[in-house]
């Protein structure tokens, strides 16, 4: 068997053997230190170099009218008279007059098919009236010599100069023509009433605006085949669309749980998507009796007060149904901000303007409410404030406005 005790470890002298303790490297210090000054510059400039953290809101423009606003929807313009113009004859579109954007008279004509035909007709219509007043002409000098002749026949019988035969002819040609006259006006009612048909045919080839409006759309060019009344390939329906901007009203959807706070007659303020600065004043005018089941909303229409040649059919509007009329000092926009950006310096009103990333502390005064906001004068719509500006902000203190 091989000897195994060579192989133990002697720990007798290391038993009394003093640990010695470990040196970090002096290199290892220097790093150290200089990870911890990195660390404390990193966290300085990323939080602006020194720069107070700030919360930053924009002067804006508000209304008034936000004081009195019950509800507010959305809808859209829509023409109270709105009609797509086409005839109720057939044929080809030989003139067109308008373009979109026209304004019309009521009854001018605003296009024509081609009509030859039937004026053709009106014209050998006319002809027959004219010819049936000529027959009464005759028929009238006929009887005016009927007539003498009868009396002229009844004073030679009274003397007994003619025969009773003679008297009893010339009464009957008096009568004769009588009759005569008689068919000949009714032919005259009759080509005349034949002259208005044809008149009519030659009217159904012009089309005439309804109303006074505007083109809104041109569907049709000239040589166009036009059927109102059937779907013929290459053939047009209507030729124009017209609307009479003079019956533009708004048409809002509003919520059937907010019904209660709507009513007929009520004073309404009006705001076009296109034209954010523009308010119009207008009154509910009407509620449809019905609810649309599927949104559970009623369609609620509202009229212009206001009319503006800017206002067109199919814009998108806002509508803030109010307590009462706007009254006229409340009809102009005032420049305000968040109550908090308003704050107490040395017994002043004072709002922190933000210039350059530097606080600028501005002389300010408050007015009233408008809605959330607090009308204020001293700052302009636009200006960038600094929100709730703690006491250790100074005039001058560069900030840090927060980004959102």
């Amino acid at each position: 068997m091989p000897d195994l005790s060579k192989l133990k470890i002697d720990r007798s002298n290391s038993a009394g053997t003093q640990a010695r303790p470990l040196r970090r490297p002096k290199r290892l210090k220097w790093l150290g230190l200089g990870a911890v000054v990195l660390g404390a510059a990193v966290v300085f400039f990323g939080r602006g170099g020194g720069k107070a953290d700030v919360d930053v809101v924009t002067v804006a423009q508000a209304w008034p009218a936000q004081n009195y606003t019950l509800l507010n929807a959305t809808g859209y313009v829509v023409a109270q008279r709105k009609a797509a113009l086409s005839s109720k004859a057939t044929g080809r579109l030989e003139w067109l007059g308008v373009l979109e954007g026209s304004h019309v008279k009521k009854d001018e004509v605003v296009a024509r098919l081609e009509n030859r035909d039937v004026s053709a007709t009106l014209g050998q219509a006319e002809a027959n009236v004219r010819l049936a007043q000529a027959n009464l002409l005759q028929g009238e000098a006929e009887l005016a010599d009927a007539k003498n002749a009868w009396q002229r026949s009844k004073d030679l019988l009274q003397q007994k100069f003619i025969a009773a035969a003679a008297y009893d002819a010339a009464l009957a040609r008096y009568n004769k023509a009588k009759a005569a006259i008689s068919a000949q006006r009714a032919s005259i009612a009759a080509a005349q009433a034949n002259a208005r048909a044809a008149q009519v045919g030659v009217d159904q080839t012009l089309i005439r605006a309804p109303f006074d409006g505007v083109i809104l759309t041109k569907n049709a060019n000239e040589g166009d085949n036009i059927t109102p009344f059937s779907s013929a390939a290459d053939s047009k329906g209507a030729v124009v669309t017209i609307a009479d901007m003079e019956t533009l009203e708004v048409e809002a959807d509003v919520s059937e749980s907010s019904l209660s706070r709507i009513r007929t007659s009520q004073p309404a303020e009006i705001q076009l998507d296109a034209f954010p600065e523009l308010r119009l004043s207008g009154t509910v005018s009407r509620m449809v009796p019905t609810v649309d089941r599927s949104k559970a909303t009623l369609l609620v229409k509202i009229r212009f007060n206001d009319r503006d040649p800017r206002v067109l059919p199919d814009m998108s509007a806002k509508v803030a149904f109010l307590s009462k009329p706007v009254p006229p000092e409340d009809r102009a926009p005032v420049t305000a901000v968040q109550p908090g950006a308003i704050v107490q310096r040395d017994g002043k009103s004072v709002a922190f303007l933000v210039v350059d990333d530097k606080a600028a502390m501005t002389p300010v005064s408050q007015g009233r409410k408008v809605g959330e906001l607090v009308e204020v004068k001293g700052l302009k719509p636009g200006d960038k404030v600094v929100l709730k500006p703690s006491e250790k902000l100074k005039n001058g203190q560069a900030v840090a406005p927060a980004r959102k």
